[in-house]
């Protein structure tokens, strides 16, 4: 089963406070120029991003909690203990991609080489909060669907983080249809548009959303993991 979607900016309901916590700031410690940075970063956003997303259901699907494997059709993934763990009761699985579309980064990278590398990487914290907030809405269709049939879901783990070597991505598309969204895969598995991301999302009877458990992983350089842990 495959579902796709297309979102326009306003559905995500992104506010300043998102970015905020992204940039890595409290939300009463702001410095300039950042609040008329983010300001005008949000009046634009409409015009800058391209958003679309999808999932395909996998019915059949195999955990080996020793190896910390996973199983779908003609493909083992090894995505670590964290993700293993928190599937280990999933009776099928979600593969999701999702992107806030190529525009954005591009604006941020010539606005950036121009004149402005703060208002750039502003753009730039807003391409990720767009394509996080997509995948939300996405995730919520997929819980609204499987709920229909008496099941739930997990959190969502992409190649990356939480130990899962990105490599596996190449793993991941070859499960979906080419050009699944608009998406591509560069042999060294970076996406492109670059603002996308691909995961799993167990779906069981059992399952349930605990939120992420960042002081779990090792992956000190997460920027997710920071904030979290600050």
């Amino acid at each position: 089963m495959i579902e796709e979607f297309q979102y326009e900016f306003d559905e995500l309901e992104i506010e300043p406070k998102h970015l905020h916590e992204l940039l890595g700031f409290g939300e009463n410690n702001i410095p300039e120029p950042f609040p008329e940075y983010i300001s005008a970063v949000l009046n634009k956003a409409a015009k800058l991003c391209n958003i679309r997303g999808g999932y395909k259901i996998f019915k059949s699907l195999t955990i080996n909690n020793t190896k910390h494997t996973i199983q779908i059709e003609n493909q083992n993934f090894s995505p670590s203990k964290i993700v293993t763990t928190q599937l280990k009761s999933a009776k099928h699985a979600a593969l999701f991609l999702c992107t806030a579309g190529s525009e954005i980064s591009e604006y941020a990278q010539k606005i950036s080489a121009e004149n402005d590398p703060i208002l750039g990487y502003v753009f730039d914290m807003l391409g990720s909060v767009c394509v996080e907030k997509a995948t939300d809405k996405i995730q919520e269709a997929l819980k609204k669907n499987v709920q229909q049939s008496g099941l739930n879901i997990s959190d969502r783990y992409s190649p990356g983080y939480c130990d899962w070597n990105v490599a596996e991505q190449h793993k991941l598309f070859s499960l979906l249809p080419n050009d699944f969204c608009g998406i591509k895969l560069s042999e060294s598995a970076l996406m492109h548009p670059i603002k996308s991301v691909s995961g799993i999302i167990g779906i069981g009877e059992t399952l349930q959303q605990k939120g992420y458990q960042c002081e779990w992983c090792s992956d000190k350089n997460c920027i997710y993991g920071k904030i979290k842990r600050n």
